[in-house]
């Protein structure tokens, strides 16, 4: 049985980090001060400045796919998208790059931090017919919450994999994760 991937966009398909501070730092906050993979209205509030600031500032043409996100993307039936993003943002970057994934939900999405339950009933998907690839805490915690097997985005130099974690060190490698057993002790 091939699984069903759905992806975190910033820090995962996406190489955000500059164009997520960028916005910041024209807001007067410095780069060392900002953090990722919270709700973007947790972390302007802990920053305090508004989320219409924020948005206003972030550019959503700077933010380009990690290497291999394209190829990757290409050879895949189906695929969804959760993210924590400002749905503005998040859909114009989509309508940029020419994605189209059979579920993209924002932060508009949720009561709080995304969650995977909204986009497994959207995609008609059970947790074991799922894989939830991402880079923070957040992602791991959002996935293991809903009962979907996590795959850390190794391709980002920032992800941290925890003892037990998949870690896929390019993408192409998620085409791989798909058509394997769940298990979560083997490595590619």
């Amino acid at each position: 049985m091939t699984r069903i991937p759905i992806f975190d966009l910033d820090g995962t398909l996406l190489d955000s980090d500059a164009a997520l501070t960028a916005a910041f730092a024209e807001l007067g906050v410095a780069p060392e001060q900002v953090t990722f993979g919270h709700v973007l209205a947790e972390e302007c509030a802990r920053l305090g400045i508004a989320v219409e600031d924020y948005v206003s500032q972030y550019d959503v043409t700077a933010a380009e796919p990690f290497p291999g996100i394209e190829e990757m993307l290409s050879r895949l039936e189906r695929w969804g998208l959760c993210s924590n993003k400002h749905p503005d943002s998040g859909r114009a970057e989509l309508a940029r790059l020419g994605w189209s994934p059979e579920v993209a939900l924002f932060a508009d999405a949720f009561n709080g931090p995304k969650r995977l339950g909204p986009a497994l009933d959207a995609m008609g998907v059970a947790p074991e017919q799922a894989v939830f690839i991402g880079d923070s805490d957040h992602d791991r915690l959002c996935a293991r919450s809903a009962g979907v097997e996590f795959v850390v985005a190794g391709w980002n130099p920032r992800a941290r994999a925890e003892p037990g974690d998949f870690v896929a060190t390019e993408p192409l490698v998620i085409c791989q994760v798909l058509d394997r057993p769940r298990s979560g002790k083997w490595s590619l």
